[in-house]
């Protein structure tokens, strides 16, 4: 293959929880069409697997590097920034993938929990997109991308701070872009529905969730990260140049109905007993 046939090739990336899953999906992607990556995770052993399967994939002159980085602390988020910087002396692509849940009723959600989904979803979003903005403002512009989610915009009944921290991202992404036009930064998010992943693979062996989740998609199948990896690809690049402030489902059609039931992921979490005392004390 060419340089010519490489639409991403000088290009940098930096792309947060790049060590498995949607994010190193999403650096494959971006690594075969040329681009240079930096992926960030908390998990050094996860990056350095990640790493070696992208070191495979890249194409022309990519290279492939990984930092550790918790993205809920802003000095780890500027020091990862920096280290992305450091291939080409700009920033081109900025995914913020890094994601936590917890199961359990809104009123019965402890404090450090809804602080624990918060921090790593929204505010690990922000952080990301704030320097990594303000490092592509320097040279030209670039594309941050978000991985938001079904649950920002369908009720998750026992997933709810979940949602919550989903649905901020969105906003976060429209006022960014509104913001960061001017200067030629585009921002968007891709929702995923139900995906194949770490994150939810014990979720996943709940008697009737995936079965709950099946019956509201026109398109019924389980996603795969490629499914998700291919949008924020096309979001990334070129081809979306005239693309911003969009937050663009990737779900089998699930957003067109209703959103799925938690309670027996909670249930199964929490046992029946503490489910039915905190709605019939």
């Amino acid at each position: 293959m060419g340089n010519g046939d490489l639409p991403l090739q000088g290009k940098a990336a930096l792309i947060t929880a790049g060590g498995t899953g949607i994010g190193l999906a999403s650096a494959r992607h971006l690594v075969r069409d040329g681009a240079s990556v930096t992926i960030c995770a908390r998990r050094q052993e996860k990056l350095v697997e990640g790493t070696h399967e992208l070191e495979a994939a890249a194409a022309g002159d990519a290279q492939v590097q990984w930092i550790t980085c918790d993205v809920t602390d802003e000095s780890e988020v500027e020091a990862a920034v920096a280290k992305a910087l450091e291939v080409t002396g700009k920033l081109d692509i900025a995914i913020a993938s890094a994601g936590s849940g917890w199961p359990g009723p809104i009123i019965a959600t402890p404090l450090e929990a809804w602080n624990m989904v918060l921090a790593t979803n929204l505010t690990g979003t922000f952080l990301t997109f704030k320097h990594a903005a303000q490092a592509m403002i320097k040279t030209g512009g670039g594309s941050l991308v978000a991985i938001s989610s079904l649950a920002g915009v369908k009720t998750h009944r026992g997933l709810g701070v979940y949602g919550v921290s989903k649905g901020a991202i969105d906003w976060l992404v429209k006022n960014l872009a509104d913001e960061l036009g001017r200067v030629n930064v585009r921002v968007n998010s891709v929702r995923p529905g139900l995906v194949e992943t770490d994150l939810v693979e014990g979720t996943m062996q709940v008697d009737g969730l995936v079965d709950d989740y099946l019956n509201q998609m026109p398109v019924s199948r389980v996603g795969n990260v490629d499914d998700i990896a291919q949008l924020v690809r096309f979001l990334a690049g070129p081809e979306s140049s005239w693309i911003t402030g969009e937050c663009i489902s990737a779900d089998g059609g699930h957003h067109l109905r209703g959103g799925p039931d938690y309670e027996p992921v909670t249930r199964a979490f929490f046992g029946d007993g503490a489910i039915d005392d905190i709605y019939h004390p």
